[in-house]
């Protein structure tokens, strides 16, 4: 069993103007320190396929699919929000984005392969059913979490998001009723900080932990052992969904906690240990933030490593 490596060219494309964060960059960083550490070659890379429509509305509401589709521009950029613009290539990028995961859970449910990470952008734990928000134009990982669910057969996926910010767009979606039996999201993200939610009342199906600025290893590891882990047992997830942000690295411009390479691989470790016990083995890991290029590919790397060993 291998680990595939799901990208797409058209995921370069997209970009929100000179000096935005969120920059194609990122995936060239990746690429990379991947390349230069040996580790390409050990991974299966496919391309990411276009999400439709359809697969979009199963967590977007019809009217903000539609938005998005017809507010593609064909020159220069179209601002969503103060934070997340569309240029030409916006709306295949974002399909593509969504795309990737599905097709991991495709490959994944057939045996082709163990696990898999999807370096794919734009990011999309921020989008909520009827907004973009924070560089995201649609919710990848949720895109992928209800395709188990509702094609693939699946009762149990848990949702897993270490970026430091909050997923609130996945909170938004997966908190509904409808979901609260079947999908299990487990987040850690510094507070207060953008986006400034998911401390106060979360849904019952939600394991929100806050970190304070500053946060490294010493405070994520315990919390993570002591809350998620125990849940993640008693829920048994058939497939573990990991909305993947490298932003809570020390070395991160954007964010500010203190995690390391070290901390990406512990954690994975753990989730590929859980994923091993209950999920035969499924990981799929989507990119979602990690704003500086150094410790982000170096951060992805420690990350794809141990989900080759695990594969």
């Amino acid at each position: 069993m291998t680990t595939l490596y799901i990208t797409h060219a058209d995921c370069r494309l997209h970009e929100m103007g000179p000096g935005h964060p969120e920059c194609p960059g990122r995936l060239a960083a990746i690429n990379e320190q991947l390349r230069e550490s040996g580790m390409l070659t050990q991974l299966r890379t496919l391309d990411a396929p276009l999400a439709n429509k359809q697969d979009l509305e199963r967590v977007h509401r019809k009217a903000y699919v539609e938005l998005i589709f017809s507010q593609a521009p064909s020159t220069g950029y179209r601002q969503l929000d103060p934070d997340t613009a569309m240029n030409p290539s916006s709306l295949d990028a974002a399909r593509r984005a969504a795309g990737a995961g599905m097709l991991a859970i495709d490959e994944l449910m057939a045996g082709r392969a163990g696990n898999a990470f999807c370096a794919v952008r734009p990011c999309g734990h921020h989008a909520t059913a009827d907004r973009s928000m924070g560089f995201c134009i649609f919710n990848n990982i949720a895109v992928a979490a209800a395709y188990a669910l509702d094609k693939m057969g699946l009762s149990r996926v848990a949702v897993i998001d270490f970026d430091v910010h909050h997923g609130n767009g996945t909170e938004d979606i997966f908190g509904a009723p409808q979901w609260r039996e079947r999908v299990l999201m487990a987040g850690l993200f510094q507070h207060p900080f953008y986006p400034y939610r998911g401390s106060d009342e979360p849904a019952p199906n939600m394991l929100n932990i806050p970190f304070a600025a500053g946060s490294g290893g010493a405070a994520v590891r315990p919390a993570v052992a002591e809350v998620w882990l125990p849940a993640l047992e008693r829920f048994k997830p058939q497939l573990i969904l990991i909305s993947a942000g490298f932003d809570a690295h020390a070395e991160d411009p954007l964010g500010g906690m203190a995690l390391l390479e070290d901390d990406y691989a512990w954690m994975t470790g753990q989730l590929c240990a859980l994923a091993k016990r209950h999920s035969g083995g499924r990981v799929v890991s989507m990119l979602e933030g990690g704003y500086s290029l150094p410790a982000l590919g170096r951060s992805v790397a420690a990350h794809v490593a141990v989900l080759a060993h695990n594969a």
